[in-house]
């Protein structure tokens, strides 16, 4: 039992690594870069972006890392000694407001996006990137943060597993 648990654990700390890399990218690099295209070419690229993004391996990391944590949470859940309990519940409960995040605020922009059609055939492109890019960016940075904080938990529960 033992064993696995810090197996999974592993694997949820490398799987929220993935998802908060992800998003600190587009923190540090990709939005920083869109913001200096003209408004066509932004859009084409995100939207462009928001088809590409959907493939097996961010599935891995998205949704593997929500995945491993719980399992990890109801891994220690029988905690007879564990102190990592308390870290994997709060690296669970802060993956999982990222995936609130996204859910709620960043898939219905990018869907918006989506509706706006062709950049080619948009009338007003200024007004479709207004209402994306900067929302879009801004609760980014908060999915870095949630799931950069999931994996210090993370990390911080392999350490307490160590000591136990």
């Amino acid at each position: 039992m033992e064993t696995a648990r810090i197996l999974v654990l592993v694997a949820a700390t490398v799987t929220c690594g993935l998802s908060a890399g992800l998003f600190y990218a587009y923190v540090c690099s990709v939005m920083p870069a869109l913001a200096r295209v003209e408004d066509r070419m932004f859009i084409e690229v995100m939207q462009r972006v928001n088809v590409a993004i959907l493939n097996g391996w961010f599935v891995l990391g998205f949704v593997g890392a929500l995945l491993t944590t719980a399992a990890s949470v109801a891994l220690h859940l029988p905690s007879d000694g564990h102190d990592a309990l308390p870290a994997t519940v709060a690296a669970l409960v802060l993956y999982v407001a990222a995936i609130g995040v996204t859910r709620s605020v960043n898939i219905p922009l990018n869907d918006e996006l989506a509706a706006a059609g062709a950049p080619k055939e948009i009338t007003d492109p200024a007004a479709v990137r207004g209402r994306f890019e900067a929302r879009w960016a801004r609760f980014n940075v908060l999915r870095a943060l949630l799931c950069t904080s999931a994996l210090g938990c993370l990390a911080w529960a392999l350490v307490l597993d160590g000591q136990g």
